[in-house]
């Protein structure tokens, strides 16, 4: 039988770098995300909305009369949000918790049966993960945060099962993502009313952030071979941004003292 894996968020630049990568490797690929992608050989696409049950398992139904078995699930579909926790809305808050938390729960509900034994599941987090988020970063880290908990969770039971949960945890990647965050970061200059100078000024510490990205290619190359391990690690740190290592390495007064410096500097 042919290996396969299951990819959500196919279409954007991870995503469709790690279909081919897997493509590349042999792999039947069965693609999942709400955006079509282009038809490729060996590659099967399935429209669905993550934050929809019913689309998720309609998916499932068809994809299961294939008989088909997953050596891993992989998680790459989530959204990038950046705003103050005062004033953005209820709506956007839940949003992002929808699908970078809840999404990876039921696509997990719904098709960990079909994992061959040893399979893995790999989780997307984040760099900011496991840091204190930045001033305006503050739901994408906290829902991160929370999905990093829940794969930690989500290993400790599925090993009695003989499957393995892996987290990535990227750092700034060259994808659409980066773009989204520039856009993000314009539109809550624009809209703000409680931070307007702040926001200004915190351009500076995304630059400096960003300036690191990698290609998507090389995520998608080592997600090829975490997969191909027999064994793999539970986290694999990828293009980690210096600075955030060393501001999270000082106690939290520091960090914030040191924050509230540079985003309250005034301008000669």
């Amino acid at each position: 039988m042919m290996k396969s894996v299951l990819i959500t968020g196919a279409s954007g630049g991870i995503g469709l770098a790690t279909v081919k990568q897997f493509l590349s490797l042999g792999y039947e690929v069965y693609a999942l995300d709400i955006k079509e992608i282009e038809p490729l050989d060996h590659c099967h696409f399935y429209q669905i909305d993550i934050r929809s049950k019913d689309s998720i398992e309609q998916a499932f139904e068809e994809i299961q009369s294939k008989q088909v078995k997953f050596d891993a699930i992989i998680h790459l579909a989530g959204i990038y949000d950046l705003n103050s926790l005062i004033e953005m809305s209820e709506e956007d808050f839940v949003r992002s918790y929808d699908i970078n938390l809840f999404g990876v729960f039921r696509i997990n509900k719904v098709f960990v049966p079909l994992l061959n034994k040893k399979g893995k599941v790999i989780i997307t987090t984040s760099e900011l993960a496991m840091t204190d988020p930045l001033p305006f970063t503050g739901i994408y880290g906290i829902t991160k945060a929370a999905l990093d908990k829940y794969a930690y969770s989500l290993r400790m039971e599925l090993q009695l099962l003989d499957y393995q949960v892996v987290v990535l945890r990227p750092g700034a990647i060259d994808t659409g993502l980066l773009s989204v965050s520039v856009a993000k970061l314009n539109a809550f200059k624009k809209n703000t009313q409680l931070y307007k100078d702040n926001a200004t000024k915190f351009d500076e510490i995304v630059n400096s952030v960003e300036s690191k990205k990698i290609p998507p290619e090389k995520l998608a190359k080592k997600i090829g071979k975490i997969v191909q391990k027999k064994k793999a690690r539970f986290v694999y740190k990828i293009n980690r941004n210096f600075l955030l290592k060393f501001l999270n390495a000082l106690p939290n007064r520091f960090q914030t003292w040191i924050i509230k410096k540079i985003l309250t500097k005034k301008v000669k």
